[in-house]
């Protein structure tokens, strides 16, 4: 996988539709307050919209059922768009009633039409055993592939929370997986074990580096900035590769979130 990766490099979700591994995609949610400011860029850059992937999701005070269903329709309005490409529940809160109320309202718009894939963020294996157990119930009670799918799975992952049980979790089973803070907010720069790497890798930065780690490990990264200069640098990301012995040194075994950390939540 790592040797052909590209800027134009995509995944197929257990969905059917496809999701770029770094590219043209817009990470927002209601809890950002940003879903409106996003979708008019994306009316205004003269990118086609089939080839912007727009994600979106359920903020925590709207866990369950009919507020999720709220939550879906608000984004339809300050949007204006026709789809949405991947909606997630943000967080496991509210208890297991919401959360599978939620897990509801997202498959019946996507079985709608209105959202095309549908997944979580920030969930526990718990929390992601639970869901399987409920999703494999609706498929019982009403047809196989009608309790949906977890096409995505979105956590904060870098070498300093690499999570092996959440990924494999996620692997046995196809879900694609986004990694937030990919490079833990610059607060890890100065790891020598990563300051080896930027000196191996002649001019590139160690961002450059952690961002490459994530790709290699099969991740969807999704590094933020608003600097042009940075964006750019986040997409020169092509033109080397990170060897075993790299990728090892990385391993450093530690559970060090950088952001808040939902997936211990035993609500």
């Amino acid at each position: 996988m790592a040797n052909d990766l590209s800027i134009k490099t995509e995944y197929t979700m257990l969905s059917g539709y496809k999701i770029p591994a770094l590219g043209y995609g817009v990470d927002s949610a209601r809890v950002y307050r940003n879903e409106g400011p996003c979708a008019e860029a994306i009316k205004k850059c003269g990118i086609p919209r089939s080839e912007i992937f727009f994600t979106s999701k359920v903020p925590p005070r709207a866990m369950g059922y009919e507020a999720t269903k709220s939550s879906i329709k608000s984004s339809f309005s300050q949007t204006g768009l026709e789809y949405i490409d991947l909606y997630l529940i943000h967080a496991p809160y509210g208890g297991k009633e919401a959360r599978l109320g939620t897990w509801r309202a997202l498959l019946e718009a996507q079985q709608a039409g209105q959202i095309r894939s549908i997944g979580v963020s920030n969930y526990g294996a718990h929390h992601l055993d639970e869901l399987e157990s409920y999703i494999q119930e609706l498929d019982a009670q009403n047809g196989k592939g009608k309790g949906g799918e977890i096409s995505v799975g979105e956590w904060e992952l870098h070498p300093w929370l690499a999570r092996p049980d959440i990924v494999e979790w996620c692997r046995k089973r196809g879900v694609v997986i986004q990694a937030y803070c990919p490079i833990v907010r610059g607060q890890r720069f100065e790891e020598p074990l990563l300051k080896t790497l930027v000196d191996k890798y002649e001019g590139k930065t160690a961002a450059q580096i952690l961002l490459r780690w994530s790709l290699q490990k099969g991740f969807v990264p999704l590094p933020k900035s608003v600097t042009l200069s940075r964006i750019e640098e986040n997409a020169n990301i092509f033109d080397f590769r990170l060897t075993d012995e790299d990728m090892k040194s990385l391993e450093t075994g530690e559970y060090a979130p950088c952001s808040w950390d939902p997936t211990t939540s035993n609500e």
